[in-house]
């Protein structure tokens, strides 16, 4: 009761088709626990954010939306890993399984029939305010297939069922806004110290997403200089006034990765003037590659460490500079593949495979990059399978308020996942990259339902509503054995 909780939606949609199942319209509704109060986030997360991805990577003309917030005595709910967007690809690769159920088509064939194409990005959606900038759903879709062996799923299915054990496979697509915010533009600016190092102020709050290694890898690149030797002060109070959103909605690297890369530009302008003086040649008779300045045709140089260790202890220091951008917004997609076993005898699933194949745009810190997409599978793992804010009927006291009652993910829960790259640089941001934080979520909730109702569905189970406990899906087995 001491934090917000997450997720707390009834979600309801309707998927029409034409006579060759190609999709015509989506009609969803929501019912979203608000708590006993508003949270800043809530309403946003569960009214605006979903509109702008409604359709997902599918060719849907028409769409419409109806959400619906309501108080209740609960706590209050507020952004949640995703933050909403989970909530509309598990809503709608539900619906397109179930087309496919209904119409006797392959799942796989009828997503190819109405994935957007590469071709046609940018994507206008019937959502005015929403324009997909890039992506390649049919080649997500095509890498995710080989790489989980989709093919030869039947053998291992039938190989499970001689030991007793249900096997199902589950495919999911997404695609999610991320990035924007309110402010008029981020902010950062990069000043020099007296050894020569450099210090990239910015408003980021890092939380673990590893900001102090990435952010000097990106000023690194474009100054040629050791990112050993550029510090990251994030939100300094004794820092410069900056202008930004702070780190919320996948938006880290392209909101200040951006203005990192204008920052730095500005800083080799800036030392193609002051080289010019060192080296009494015009500033036109320089070209700057690799962190030093060479006059054309010559072996006489300057480095522009050295340049910054000339104007040591001058304050402002001349190569100081600040860099903007307008807030940027991108449309990460991906196509996840899961394989789970479930023993009947007591409901208990087992994840035996994960396989994600993302399109993050421009990969800067691949180690990074797969440890923001792992957490995030984790996370909707954990609510795919046992989390869960339960409540008493009556009296309205929370019955699992403490870790001893609340189920939490764990690492012997889930297989480790193989993650793969197939990735179309973003046109709106100065690095060309996409949001990642919350893409690992996005994929795994719809991704890991469509697995366990493959897996129920030889029983008449085509339904099951989280989270996919051993006592809840007993119950449902036992129930269709009646």
């Amino acid at each position: 009761l001491s934090d917000y909780h997450g997720r707390a939606a009834r979600l309801k949609g309707e998927l029409a088709l034409d006579r060759d199942a190609r999709f015509l319209a989506l009609r969803v509704e929501w019912i979203c626990n608000s708590g006993a109060y508003l949270s800043h986030p809530g309403p946003l997360i569960n009214t605006l954010l979903p509109a702008f991805h409604v359709i997902n990577v599918y060719r849907i003309a028409a769409a419409y939306g109806r959400h619906r917030l309501v108080l209740t005595n609960t706590t209050p709910t507020t952004a949640y890993r995703g933050a909403g967007r989970p909530n509309v690809s598990y809503l709608i690769e539900r619906l397109v399984e179930e087309a496919a159920r209904e119409t006797r088509i392959d799942r796989i064939e009828l997503r190819r029939r109405n994935l957007i194409p590469k071709e046609a990005f940018p994507y206008k959606t019937p959502i005015a305010m929403s324009t997909y900038d890039s992506g390649d759903p049919p080649g997500l879709l095509h890498e995710v297939l080989k790489r989980s062996d989709w093919e030869r799923f039947e053998s291992r299915r039938e190989a499970a069922k001689k030991r007793g054990k249900l096997r199902g496979i589950g495919c999911a697509m997404f695609v999610e806004p991320a990035g924007a915010g309110g402010s008029p533009k981020e902010e950062v600016e990069i000043r020099f110290g007296d050894s020569g190092n450099a210090g990239i102020y910015a408003v980021a709050g890092p939380s673990g997403q590893g900001h102090e290694t990435v952010y000097p890898e990106v000023a690194a690149e474009i100054l040629g200089m050791d990112a050993e030797k550029i510090f990251l002060h994030a939100s300094d109070p004794d820092g410069p006034a900056l202008m930004g959103d702070g780190t919320i909605g996948s938006r880290s690297m392209m909101a200040y990765g951006g203005a990192i890369a204008v920052a730095s530009r500005e800083v080799v302008r800036k030392g193609t003037e002051l080289a010019a003086k060192a080296l009494e040649v015009s500033r036109q008779d320089l070209e700057f590659q690799h962190g030093r300045y060479s006059v054309k045709g010559t072996d006489v140089s300057i480095t522009l460490e050295e340049i910054a260790r000339r104007y040591a202890g001058e304050s402002p220091h001349p190569l100081d500079a600040r860099g903007d951008i307008p807030q940027p917004r991108s449309y990460p997609s991906g196509a996840h593949v899961a394989e789970v076993e479930i023993d009947p005898e007591t409901g208990k699933l087992a994840v035996l495979s994960y396989v994600a194949v993302d399109d993050c745009g421009r990969v800067i810190n691949h180690a990074l990059l797969e440890g923001q997409l792992h957490g995030g599978i984790a996370q909707g793992l954990g609510q795919a399978m046992g989390e869960h804010g339960v409540y008493d009927a009556d009296s309205g006291q929370l019955l699992n308020g403490s870790f001893m009652d609340y189920v939490m993910p764990r690492a012997d829960d889930q297989p480790e996942p193989r993650l793969y790259d197939r990735s179309i640089p973003a046109p709106g941001n100065p690095l060309g990259v996409k949001g990642a934080g919350e893409a690992g979520t996005t994929g795994a909730l719809p991704t890991i339902a469509n697995a366990v109702i493959d897996a129920l569905r030889p029983l008449g189970i085509h339904q099951l509503d989280f989270p996919y406990s051993p006592a809840r899906v007993w119950a449902a087995i036992r129930e269709a054995k009646k």
